[in-house]
């Protein structure tokens, strides 16, 4: 992995956190059987394909809404399940346009016979239900309330884990039938991903200090929510089950997290910022490529990443 000299002048402050139009992108998952969790994904959550690339014995499929990638899938045959102990994903997070379109999206997924329902939360901030993949990867699909209602207190934003009725919300919500049909065409993105890791001060040091995330919710039991522009979170790490886990070895579950910032100059900060504390990296000039202290990769990239872009990973 390159690395790059060293600032010898204190960054500005704008470089030392993300910028604010920071996003998130595709995420990675390596799963053992790619035909099903393919079918899975394009059933119960409305992902067409989209692409697919062959590296050796693996095959890489990216899935999503209209163009926009959404989820990519390693096929990755011989690698051990995923361990709910370890470090690694607590879930995925697919963000909605509108009420709407999370219900329709909701039914499919409840109705597919593969699922696993979890829950489902009223935040505050948004509304969620949640979701687990047939090999174990965990899923929420949610909408945001406006930030016209998020609350703050002492500075910090007001997040809660209050119960949502699930089928009161889709009485609600849900459309007639043939427009619950066409959930496919509606927009959707990947809004946040969640993690489990072994302990908070280290991924505070990893993912606030040295990626640049700013830190929204610090008082939630066993985790931390961080965010670029004042978003509820792009991340979110917690202890809940992987507390005391060290890094992970290879494995079936998430195989990257991937981040989009706006310009060269946002990677330049980044670059500066991982070199001044000594963490390895890989910079290909259009993105850049680090292992958090549980080696998961994250993948920070200027955005427009086609299809292509995404498979190179």
């Amino acid at each position: 992995m390159n690395r790059i000299e060293s600032f010898s002048q204190p960054a500005p402050a704008s470089d030392r956190i993300l910028n604010p139009q920071t996003g998130m992108d595709a995420v990675t998952l390596r799963v053992g059987d790619l035909e099903l969790m393919s079918s899975y994904y394009a059933g119960a959550l409305a992902l067409e394909p989209l692409e697919e690339r062959t590296r050796g014995r693996e095959v890489h499929r990216v899935l999503g809404r209209g163009r926009t990638p959404m989820v990519r899938l390693i096929g990755t045959p011989g690698l051990p399940a995923v361990d709910p102990r370890q470090a690694g994903l607590f879930h995925t997070a697919f963000l909605f346009d509108d009420q709407p379109s999370l219900a329709a999206t909701v039914l499919r997924a409840a109705q597919d016979p593969r699922s696993r329902f979890t829950g489902s939360s009223d935040h505050l901030v948004s509304e969620a239900f949640y979701f687990t993949d047939p090999e174990g990867n965990g899923i929420e699909l949610y909408v945001d309330r406006d930030r016209s209602q998020w609350r703050y207190e002492n500075g910090e934003l007001q997040m809660s884990t209050l119960y949502l009725d699930p089928n009161a919300y889709l009485q609600r919500h849900l459309l007639d039938e043939a427009a619950a049909g066409s959930v496919a065409q509606t927009a959707g993105k990947v809004g946040h991903v969640h993690l489990q890791v072994g302990d908070i001060a280290t991924a505070r040091a990893f993912y606030v200090d040295a990626l640049g995330f700013e830190t929204t919710v610090a008082t939630y039991p066993g985790a931390l929510f961080a965010s670029a522009g004042g978003y509820h979170h792009h991340v979110a790490m917690n202890t809940w089950n992987s507390g005391g886990a060290g890094p992970r070895g290879a494995s079936l579950g998430l195989g990257d997290v991937a981040i989009t910032v706006p310009s060269r100059d946002d990677l330049d900060a980044l670059a500066a910022r991982l070199t001044n504390r000594k963490l390895p990296f890989a910079d290909d000039g259009r993105s850049i490529v680090v292992a958090d202290p549980w080696n998961t990769q994250v993948t920070v990239a200027l955005p427009g990443a086609d299809v292509d872009e995404v498979l190179a990973r």
